[in-house]
């Protein structure tokens, strides 16, 4: 049977004029590309004319086989209707954002006496007040420890504040009040949560002025200790205010540049709420070569904004006004959709001036550094982090990982390892090791706990970074560990895993389980991602050991009568040579010791007791 060619004519003569979206589809009837148009027939005609298509369209059209079009009442569902055919779709020839997954929020639960300070992914059903959206969980972390600084309101679950009957280390540290224990009252609470909303609505001015009229009236008390925390809080929202401030206008806008290089492309999204920038984050949307910049821009902004969040929840709220690099063709379409879509007015820009030109010009020199870091690392390493990515359903490439592991020998010298991998691979400069003291010999949980408490403390205080996602080489129990440990420090965003070796212990049987649920994962033996956790893990085994044959090995070659007080180096000598050893010494009585040249009854008597267990 032979294939019956396209009928073009016949198509494009009964093809209406109104607006709709169109399907290209391959012999096996594989959706190749979707496309939207203002007029049905004259887009779809355009692919039909004899010179002037671009080589990414001729490809196209040499693998077409049939169009399917369905035809809308109005323009923008035209829009909405072809990025929705994209996200199920997924064809092979448009340009498609990885990235689908909710965004992070910073969430504040009004509805309580002393209210809760989180992060928070997903729809806004709930109670409270919900800041952002941010463009990436490491942007949420950094702010909420900003505000822990700032404003000490908790950031602990609802189920650890009922339960406390002390403070917890947020409180010694200075990052909370303790209202769990009743430390501050309400009145004063009250005013840190509203001094921290307005410092999250932008309104920096209200809050020093605020802090001042405090300072003055403890200082007018005489309370000096007080006013001199509202001044050190005055200093930091000014430092932070010169640093963090886009313009004197404030007000909510993103600014998305691309750059492109090699068949591959960076889109860099700078996100600023209330005349704040909250962060920025880069996304690599796959494409076929060729693809222009604007292309790309027009595609990115669809499906960044119109995209339903993880679950089904809301849609990313949609500023007033966009910035891009590139001008964007039918911007106007697509101003009229995301202003339906907001319910207030949108605007797309790409010529600017001023503070916002200077804004475009960091983001599109951020795309284009991004690029090429990307380009210089397009490896089998570079592969394993997409393959990661996917696997644990993150939100975007890792940037940084951490894995912990423990060594020890029967309990004696135990050290628990800490290495790091970022999009270089492992990065050596910030590996840690931990001697572990204080627990019972072979208490690998206790010494995991030890470990992550040690490292994180750290981390919070300012010292390094938080990682993406943190491996813990062991099961349920380590992994229950590592839990109580972030729960406890009030660490949220990170991905936790734990690395459990299967019933035959071989590799690439391992069971992976994933912080808050209940049943492991087993990825297929050739899977980039699990090579990239083996690789992981194995290094962070090979650390540990490491650290803890040296530990051993020092400890061992330290005798116990160097802890003898009134036995110097050279009786030791005279000691180890009489009796050919310490076993020797050991099996000598006091008598026989007290025999050796320089060693008294008394001294002898000592030595006795410490190498018989009868003193210390």
């Amino acid at each position: 049977m032979t294939e019956q060619p396209f009928d073009k004519k016949s198509f494009l003569a009964s093809l209406t004029e109104r607006p709709g979206v169109y399907r290209m589809h391959a012999e096996d009837d594989t959706i190749l590309y979707v496309g939207k148009a203002r007029n049905l027939k004259k887009r779809v005609s355009s692919y039909f004319r004899n010179s002037g298509l671009a080589p990414k369209t001729q490809a196209l059209m040499q693998q077409m086989r049939t169009i399917t079009v369905t035809v809308t009442h109005t323009e923008s569902e035209a829009l909405i209707l072809e990025n929705n055919l994209i996200k199920e779709f997924r064809p092979r020839y448009n340009i498609l954002l990885r990235d689908d997954k909710s965004y992070p929020y910073i969430c504040l639960s009004t509805e309580q006496d002393f209210p809760r300070l989180g992060f928070h992914r997903g729809g806004r059903r709930g109670k409270g007040r919900y800041f952002g959206p941010y463009p990436s969980a490491g942007a949420v972390r950094e702010t909420l420890s900003l505000l822990q600084k700032l404003f000490p309101i908790r950031q602990c679950e609802d189920s650890f504040y009922r339960n406390r009957s002390r403070p917890c280390l947020q409180y010694q540290i200075k990052r909370c009040s303790a209202p769990c224990v009743g430390f501050i009252d309400k009145a004063d609470y009250a005013e840190d949560v509203r001094n921290t909303i307005l410092f999250l609505e932008g309104r920096d001015d209200a809050v020093i002025d605020s802090l001042v009229q405090r300072m003055e009236t403890a200082a007018g008390h005489l309370d000096y200790e007080r006013a001199a925390t509202y001044r050190d809080q005055i200093a930091r929202l000014r430092s932070l205010s010169e640093k963090q401030y886009v313009s004197s206008e404030g007000g909510d806008l993103d600014i998305i540049a691309c750059s492109s290089a090699s068949g591959s492309s960076c889109v860099q999204v700078f996100t600023v709420r209330g005349g704040h920038h909250l962060g920025n984050r880069a996304y690599f949307p796959k494409h076929i070569a060729g693809s222009e910049d604007a292309e790309i821009l027009a595609a990115f902004i669809t499906q960044y904004y119109l995209g339903e969040g993880q679950g089904g929840g809301a849609r990313r709220p949609i500023p007033s006004q966009i910035l891009v690099n590139h001008a964007i063709d039918d911007s106007d379409w697509l101003q009229g959709v995301l202003t339906e879509q907001a319910g207030h007015k949108v605007s797309i820009h790409a010529r600017v001036r001023g503070e916002r030109a200077r804004w475009l010009e960091m983001a599109t020199d951020n795309a284009h550094h991004a690029l090429q870091q990307q380009l210089s690392s397009k490896s089998s390493l570079t592969a394993r982090f997409e393959a990661l990515q996917d696997a644990l359903g993150l939100e975007a490439v890792p940037q940084r990982m951490e894995c912990f592991d423990i060594s020890h020998t029967m309990g004696e010298a135990t050290v628990a390892s800490c290495v790091v991998f970022d999009s270089e691979g492992p990065n050596k400069s910030n590996y840690r090791r931990y001697n572990i003291e204080g627990i019972t010999p072979g208490d690998d949980y206790a010494a995991m706990r030890q470990a992550l408490l040690r490292r994180y403390s750290k981390v919070k205080e300012g010292e390094g970074a938080m990682p993406d996602v943190l491996f813990i080489d062991g099961g349920k129990g380590q992994l229950r560990q590592a839990g109580e440990v972030l729960q406890e420090l009030q660490i949220g965003g990170i991905t936790v895993v734990g690395i459990a070796k299967g019933p035959e212990r071989k590799p690439g049987e391992e069971d992976l389980f994933l912080l808050g649920h209940k049943t492991p994962f087993i990825l297929p033996a050739d899977s980039k991602a699990l090579h990239l956790i083996q690789q992981i893990r194995d290094e962070a085994h090979r650390f540990a050991i490491t650290g803890h044959r040296q530990r051993r090995a020092k400890a061992r070659q330290r005798s116990v009568l160097e802890d003898i007080k009134g036995l110097g180096p050279k009786r030791r000598q005279r000691l180890l040579k009489q009796f050919g050893g310490l076993q020797g010494v050991n099996r000598a009585g006091k008598e026989d010791l007290a025999r050796v040249e320089g060693i008294s009854l008394a001294l002898a008597e000592r030595i006795y007791d410490v190498l018989h267990g009868d003193s210390h």
